[in-house]
């Protein structure tokens, strides 16, 4: 149970943030005892992979809160993200945690269950952030960009911590995020009948 919450949380994070998620991890793995990796994800916790990481986290973070750029880099995050969020779930699902002392039976005969689990799931989120933000830029002129990408990253970080620390409470993250998801299905339902009606008038008057 504990296993695919964390696996969960982690691919969620990823869906937000490909970095955030394997950082965090990493992190968590080389400075303290909050998760301990299995030999095949110790490369996570690597000093070189760390920068690594940390560079393309820096990047990611900058582009994805310029409008219109933002929309570029997530079209490039289509493939990231969902592999993130594959590697993140396999690592999280298969480590030693504070609340997962035996995660050797979590899909001990079907290793690649997790990280095609996690992939849909980061894919899924991806699709509700890719299909919010323009919604965000329309409704704010470009200056609600920054603001929903950092609230996305700092989402990102508390999903990615409490997945390892505490993934019960993942529920409740992905109860906003589904939240969030009807939110933004109604919003561009307005928009597409906004501009159906805009288009019906204009056609009428002519």
């Amino acid at each position: 149970m504990f296993e695919a919450l964390t696996g969960t949380g982690l691919a969620a994070s990823a869906g937000l943030n490909a970095y955030i998620p394997l950082l965090t991890m990493g992190l968590l793995a080389r400075y303290t005892e909050a998760i301990s990796l299995p030999t095949g994800w110790s490369w996570l916790a690597n000093g070189w992979t760390l920068v690594i990481l940390s560079l393309l986290l820096a990047i990611e973070v900058v582009a994805d809160k310029v409008p219109v750029v933002d929309h570029l880099n997530d079209m490039v995050q289509t493939f990231v993200r969902p592999t993130a969020g594959g590697l993140a779930f396999g690592a999280g699902s298969a480590s030693e945690t504070v609340t997962v002392s035996d995660p050797g039976t979590f899909f001990t005969s079907h290793q690649w269950v997790p990280i095609v689990a996690g992939g849909l799931i980061a894919l899924g989120v991806h699709a509700v952030k890719t299909a919010s933000r323009p919604v965000v830029n329309a409704t704010t002129a470009g200056f609600g960009a920054p603001v929903a990408s950092t609230a996305e990253d700092f989402g990102s970080v508390a999903m990615s911590i409490l997945a390892i620390v505490l993934p019960v409470l993942v529920l409740i993250g992905l109860l906003v995020l589904l939240v969030g998801a009807v939110w933004v299905v109604r919003r561009r339902r307005r928009r597409k009948s906004g501009v159906a009606s805009v288009f019906r008038r204009g056609v009428g008057s002519v």
